[in-house]
């Protein structure tokens, strides 16, 4: 952290600290998306889902961006904020399902989001061509529609 004055963007940005993991550090960050799932689940309202995802979206953009300028660098590897704030996304459909929460759920979830931002379909590898915190955000959110189209099809499908 080359500037301290911007502390509260690291803390976010970088999932309070679980972006300086030396291994995985996105995958790491992404685990956060469990507890988030869970809990934003508990409500089972959509009004409930939009708002957290409005809200982790605008503060990973800030913090994203933030942290990124503070550096030089386009898409830090600690700033694991992106892949938090997918998680909203990710499990939308089981609130729109009614399907509440279950591990297998959470753990498909998971495991769909990290396979699509990984391997980048089209046309998430060109979104991170986008300036600032928007590069390093919209990516994961376009992964987590993917990961929530295949999820709501193996709900529909009843395989969860």
């Amino acid at each position: 952290m080359r500037n301290r004055r911007h502390l509260a963007a690291y803390v976010i940005a970088t999932g309070l600290g679980a972006g300086w993991c030396p291994w995985a550090p996105g995958t790491i960050g992404s685990l956060w998306g469990l507890p988030l799932g869970w809990a934003l689940l508990r409500p089972g309202s959509v009004a409930v889902f939009f708002l957290a995802w409005c809200a982790a979206v605008a503060l990973g953009l800030w913090s994203s961006h933030r942290v990124a300028t503070d550096e030089g660098s386009h898409d830090p590897q600690h700033v694991v904020i992106d892949e938090i704030a997918a998680f909203p996304l990710v499990y939308l459909p089981l609130c729109l399902a009614g399907a509440g929460w279950s591990w297998r759920a959470g753990l498909a979830g998971f495991v769909l989001f990290r396979l699509f931002d990984i391997l980048k379909p089209w046309p998430i590898r060109r979104l991170e061509r986008l300036p600032g915190g928007w590069g390093i955000m919209v990516d994961d959110q376009v992964a987590a529609l993917y990961a929530a189209a295949t999820l709501w099809a193996f709900v529909a499908l009843r395989l969860l």
